[in-house]
C-alpha cells in the first residue's frame, strides 16, 4: 500500500521537476510544435518483447515438454541442426542448454511468410532471466533481464490462529511470512502465539509485470508477542545488515526459539509424564513437535555433532554441543542430514535431520531436547544470550537509522488509519 504521504512527495516532486523544466526550457517555436506533433503521430514506437519488435514477426509459444529438447522444437521451423549446433558451442559459456527445464516457457519469433522460418527463440529460465536464441546473421545466446519493479508497502495484522493465517488475510505474500519469522526467530516463539499479539513491517515487494516475485529488503518491522513489543531495525555492520532492536541488541540470539519453522506442540517438558506407549508415568526433558515425516530438522546453534545414530527408544537421534555450557538433542529422526555425523561441525540453520517416527514413538514428531551445564531444561523457557550489539563507534549512525525507521512505522500506522 503506498501511503498518502508517499503521494504526495511523488506529487510534489514532479511538480518541482515539471516547473524546473518549464522555466529553464526556451520558449518553442511553431514549428517545432509542428514537427513534434508529426513525429508522435506518424512515428509509433514498436511494441517490444524481450527487447524484440514483435510487429515483425509472428510469434508461437509453448512450454518445454518432459524429455524436450530446443533442438526439436527449432528444427520443425526451419532451423538446421548445424545452426543449432553452432549456437549451442559458441554460447556454452553463456548458457549450457543441458539446464533447460521441462515445463518452462518458450517463444518463436518466426518469419511472416509460408516458411516461418524461426529468427529468435527466447526461453524463459526462471522468474528473471531469459536466454535469447538468435539465427540470424549473427548465431548466438544472449541473457535477458527481465525489468523487476519495486513496490515499498506496509502492512499490519493482528493474530486470530496463526502467524501463516494472518499474514495471508492480508494479502502478504508468503515469501514474506517467511522472513517475517526469520527476523523475529530468536525473539519471538511462534508456537507460543496467542490471539491478540500483533506484528506491523514496511517491506519492498517485487513484480515483473503485475506478478509478484515475493519481498525483497525489509525496511523495519515490530512485533507485539505476550504484552512485549520488539522493533526490528535493519543496520549494516561489519560489512552486512542485520536487524537490532531499539536498544541496538541483535534480534539473532546464540539459539533458534524452535528446530522446525512450522509446526505445533504436541507435549511439553514434564516431570511426569504419561507415556503414551510404555503407559507408565516419567519425565519427560524435551518438547515434541508434531510435523510430517521429511519435514527438515534445523540446527539451532552452531556447534560440534558428538553422535548421530540410533538410541533404542529415542530411535535416530542427533546430539550437539555448542559450548561449555550448552548442548542439543534431536530425537525420532527419520533420516539425518547431509554430512551429519560424528565429529561434523553445523552452523546454526544447518538441516541435521529429517522428522520421523523411529523408535518409541506413536506418530511422525521431533523430540526436542535442551541442556545447560549437563542438565536437562525446559527449551521452551531458555533464554539466549545476544550476539554482538551495535558497537560504540556505529551508535550515532544507528540512532539516526532507529529515529527513521521508528518515524516511519508510526507515520505508516497512523496514514493507514486516516
Amino acid at each position: 500500500m503506498i501511503t498518502r504521504i508517499s503521494a504526495i512527495f511523488l506529487i510534489l516532486s514532479f511538480l518541482i521537476s515539471a516547473s524546473c523544466s518549464y522555466f529553464n526550457k526556451e520558449k518553442p517555436e511553431l514549428s517545432d510544435l509542428i514537427s513534434d506533433t508529426i513525429t508522435t503521430e506518424e512515428q509509433k514506437a514498436p511494441v517490444l518483447m524481450f527487447g524484440i519488435p514483435v510487429d515483425s514477426f509472428s510469434l508461437i509459444q509453448g512450454h518445454i515438454k518432459p524429455n524436450g529438447f530446443l533442438s526439436h522444437i527449432l528444427l520443425e521451423h526451419g532451423v538446421s541442426m548445424q545452426e543449432i549446433d553452432q549456437v549451442v558451442r559458441s554460447s556454452a559459456s553463456v548458457f549450457d542448454v543441458k539446464n533447460v527445464r521441462a515445463g518452462n516457457n518458450y517463444t518463436l519469433f518466426c518469419d511472416m511468410d509460408s516458411a516461418a522460418r524461426a529468427r529468435y527463440l527466447v526461453y524463459e529460465h526462471d522468474a528473471t532471466t531469459c536466454y535469447i536464441f538468435s539465427f540470424n546473421d549473427s548465431l548466438n545466446i544472449t541473457p535477458y533481464r527481465k525489468e523487476i519493479r519495486k513496490v515499498i508497502k506496509y502492512s499490519a495484522g493482528t493474530i486470530e490462529t496463526s502467524l501463516w493465517e494472518s499474514m495471508i488475510a492480508e494479502g502478504m505474500h508468503p515469501l514474506l511470512v517467511a522472513e517475517l519469522s526469520d527476523i523475529f526467530a530468536w525473539t519471538v516463539d511462534f508456537f507460543g502465539l496467542q490471539k491478540g499479539d500483533s506484528y506491523k513491517v514496511i517491506y519492498e515487494e517485487k513484480f515483473i509485470n503485475d506478478e509478484s516475485l515475493g519481498a525483497g529488503r525489509i525496511f523495519g518491522a515490530e512485533f507485539t508477542w505476550a504484552g512485549k513489543t520488539i522493533t526490528a531495525i535493519p543496520f549494516i555492520q561489519d560489512g552486512k545488515e542485520s536487524f537490532f532492536d531499539a536498544e541496538g541488541n541483535s534480534l539473532k540470539k546464540a539459539f533458534l526459539k524452535s528446530p522446525l519453522k512450522f509446526s505445533r506442540i504436541t507435549s511439553r517438558f514434564s516431570a511426569s509424564r504419561m507415556h503414551p506407549i510404555l503407559r507408565i508415568r516419567r519425565p519427560h526433558h524435551g518438547v515434541d513437535y508434531a510435523a510430517p515425516v521429511g519435514t527438515p530438522v534445523f540446527a539451532i546453534g552452531d556447534g560440534r555433532v558428538t553422535s548421530a545414530g540410533t538410541e533404542n527408544g529415542s530411535g535416530k537421534m542427533v546430539r550437539i554441543v555448542h559450548n561449555s555450557v550448552y548442548s542439543t538433542a534431536y530425537l525420532h529422526l527419520s533420516q539425518f542430514g547431509p554430512g551429519i555425523t560424528q565429529g561434523a561441525f553445523v552452523k546454526q540453520g544447518d538441516i541435521i535431520g529429517y522428522v520421523g517416527k523411529s523408535g518409541l514413538s506413536t506418530g511422525p514428531h521431533l523430540d526436542f531436547r535442551f541442556f545447560q551445564n549437563g542438565s536437562a531444561v525446559d527449551p521452551l523457557k531458555v533464554d539466549a544470550p545476544p550476539v554482538e550489539p551495535v558497537s560504540e563507534e556505529n551508535k550515532p549512525v544507528f540512532e539516526k537509522n532507529k529515529t527513521i525507521v521508528l518515524s516511519l512505522l508510526t507515520t505508516f500506522k497512523q496514514d493507514s488509519v486516516n
